[in-house]
């Protein structure tokens, strides 16, 4: 008699490493991701929209927006918490988690971690209950993996700041109330909070996108943007600042990505338990089986890192190369899980009735941004030798 199939995360107990507290959080994720978003996704990514102020709200209602950080109206719950929530946001698609993600671990992060008492008590409460939005602005068009090379810039002029310059691939950029924007200065590379209604601001949104469609991208353009003297983040300087807010939001994407490749993989075995051929499930045969297998391992193992990594995480003993190693597999091995599972669906694996090919889609993008695969090797690379390959 066939043995009841076993969930791909259940092959492993993965449960059984996680409190009950934090099995609590995701499952109230998990739950929201399935009525709210799976429901509409297809939709919305067809269409290439999203409602993300709504979101934002009810986001901010389930306590998830800056979840992971302590006051101000935060609901300072544990790294494995944060990163849990992040991968069953992913399940639901990339894009929301990206809403979540650059509101949380990037604009509120960075206005958290490095910002003056008085800016987290004119952002953070509003950030937190999804009434204001935030976009973090680092990336320029001809400027990805080399920022130090950025060329937007602000200038004193009197006691005030003058912004020049532009940013690209901004997601929430035409939504954000407050852009975290990082800019050359004659004392280095800064951090400012600039209000979006702020003259000379314009975010353009990017259309005709193939991956993301879900999610709301933009370009940033300052033109002479005057900001008051308390506008600058006070208490960082240099890349550290930007570079410690990826960190935050590169693990979630160790999270992430799993989530997606969960769904696919789910949705593959369910899809080869009732496809038959030459009268009998796909899933009876031994190639779909070792196709199956192979995925269940890696997405396993790949949540096995994820946890170790969160433990770390609050212990305060992850580095940069093992949030590095995290992202640079996580993404890798879920893309390839994407992949595979589309193949068992053959010619149903490319339409939108199945999540497959957006989660696909969405994983492109997600494999190359917030580091590209190449710039996380190089630098699990360089820990390992002690030399550094960029050039």
């Amino acid at each position: 008699m066939p043995k009841a199939p076993v969930a791909p995360l259940a092959l492993l107990d993965i449960d059984h490493l996680l409190t009950e507290e934090e099995r609590a959080i995701r499952d109230v994720v998990r739950d929201f991701v399935e009525t709210r978003i799976k429901p509409e996704i297809a939709d919305w990514f067809e269409a290439g929209t999203i409602p993300a102020r709504e979101l934002a709200r009810e986001f901010g209602d389930l306590g998830l927006l800056g979840m992971h950080l302590e006051g101000y109206g935060c609901a300072g719950t544990n790294a494995v918490s944060y990163g849990l929530a992040a991968m069953e946001l992913e399940a639901g698609d990339s894009g929301i988690r990206s809403l979540v993600s650059v509101q949380g671990s990037l604009a509120m992060y960075a206005i958290h971690a490095f910002g003056s008492p008085e800016q987290k008590q004119q952002w953070l409460p509003g950030m937190a209950k999804g009434e204001l939005i935030g976009c973090f602005g680092l990336t320029e068009a001809d400027f990805g993996s080399n920022p130090s090379g950025m060329r937007t810039a602000a200038k004193r002029d009197g006691d005030d700041w003058i912004l020049e310059g532009s940013k690209m691939w901004i997601t929430n950029g035409t939504v954000a109330d407050v852009a975290i924007v990082w800019a050359q200065t004659d004392d280095g590379i800064r951090g400012f909070v600039v209000p979006t209604d702020s003259p000379g601001f314009q975010a353009n949104e990017i259309h005709k996108k193939m991956s993301l469609r879900a999610s709301v991208t933009a370009e940033l353009v300052f033109d002479n943007v005057r900001l008051p003297a308390d506008a600058v983040l006070p208490d960082v300087v240099g890349l550290k600042g930007p570079l410690s807010c990826l960190n935050e939001a590169r693990f979630g994407i160790a999270y992430g990505t799993l989530g997606a490749a969960r769904d696919c993989l789910e949705t593959a075995i369910s899809y080869s338990i009732d496809r038959e051929q030459f009268d009998k499930p796909i899933a009876g045969y031994q190639l779909t089986q070792r196709k199956l297998a192979d995925m269940a391992v890696e997405l396993g193992k790949g949540m096995l890192l994820a946890i170790h990594l969160g433990r770390l995480k609050d212990e305060h003993r992850v580095t940069t190369e093992q949030i590095s190693v995290g992202k640079l597999n996580n993404a890798r091995e879920s893309l390839a899980i994407a992949r595979e599972s589309r193949s068992i669906l053959g010619g149903n694996g490319i339409t939108l009735e199945y999540p497959i090919i957006r989660h696909m889609n969405n994983l492109e993008s997600v494999f190359t941004y917030e580091g590209t695969n190449e710039m996380h090797t190089l630098v699990i690379g360089q820990a390992l030798t002690g030399i550094p390959a960029f050039r």
